[in-house]
């Protein structure tokens, strides 16, 4: 019999002598933090989460709470994509809740999320931004293993999203797709696509320039175009989204977009971390 996790990860931010280090750690199995690295000075905190149960089974239940001090900058990602198995008839979720300080930013990079054939998952994301806080984040979710021809043919996946600031909703997102129906084939929904991915910016208005600029650099890239992608002005923020079969593409696409939005908004380039290598 499969064992169910019941894992945390309780993370703290906060800042010394103008050094952003993790001021507190609590975690249960299966979920652990990477001792932090700065690749690019005391300012910006690299982190990395690590599953060390290998993969994510019905009846799952992770939980994630990360609080950035004021004028703390962190990067956190993931050591590995995240494999969501078939499951036992029960939901795995994962509760994710972030809130950022005054001044504070958070790049909040997770590796792609798979979806195995007849997987039941539901993620909910929270953030609460406090005045002049950003938070970038991107999620890539790819249903069923496409190099193995398997498509998402049963199952459920379910991702809620939402973000705060002073008590107002800047951005509520809702998506769900149950395999086999007819989304997965509809013109309206995944058009036999196997891979989407979001990408969001919430702090700093965004004007139209950046808009433009952002759909050039996928266009930039000179790839096979036959992926589905655009983007959105939102208050105090950007959306982009991607549906296609690459997640290739998509990866390069965010990545040209961060580096952008990196210089222009937090005047430093991008550094990517290690464990992407």
């Amino acid at each position: 019999m499969t064992k169910e996790w019941h894992g945390s990860l309780n993370l703290i931010y906060g800042k010394q002598n103008n050094h952003t280090q993790i001021l507190a750690s609590k975690n249960q199995a299966p979920l652990k933090i990477q001792r932090p690295f700065y690749p690019e000075g005391n300012e910006v905190c690299h982190s990395v989460i690590l599953h060390t149960a290998g993969g994510v089974v019905g009846g799952d239940r992770l939980s994630i709470n990360i609080e950035l001090q004021p004028t703390t900058h962190a990067l956190i990602t993931t050591a590995a994509a995240s494999k969501i198995y078939r499951s036992n008839g029960q939901f795995a979720q994962q509760n994710i809740s972030i809130k950022l300080d005054s001044e504070s930013c958070l790049e909040w990079f997770p590796q792609p999320t798979i979806l195995f054939n007849g997987a039941e998952y539901r993620q909910d994301l929270k953030v609460h931004l406090g005045v002049e806080a950003s938070w970038m984040s991107w999620e890539i979710i790819r249903f069923g293993r496409s190099a193995r021809g398997e498509k998402f043919l049963t199952g459920n996946w379910r991702s809620y999203t939402e973000v705060w600031q002073e008590n107002y909703p800047i951005w509520i997102d809702r998506q769900c797709l149950k395999g086999g129906s007819e989304m997965v084939n509809s013109i309206l929904g995944l058009a036999d696509n196997s891979v989407v991915g979001s990408f969001i910016f919430v702090g700093q208005p965004v004007t139209s320039e950046v808009v433009t600029k952002v759909r050039g650099l996928w266009q930039s890239l000179g790839i096979d175009m036959s992926g589905e992608t655009g983007v959105t002005r939102i208050p105090k923020g950007m959306i982009c989204r991607y549906c296609g079969k690459s997640i290739i593409n998509v990866k390069n696409w965010f990545n040209l977009v961060w580096h952008y939005l990196r210089i222009f908004y937090l005047r430093r380039p991008s550094c990517s971390p290690r464990v992407w290598s």
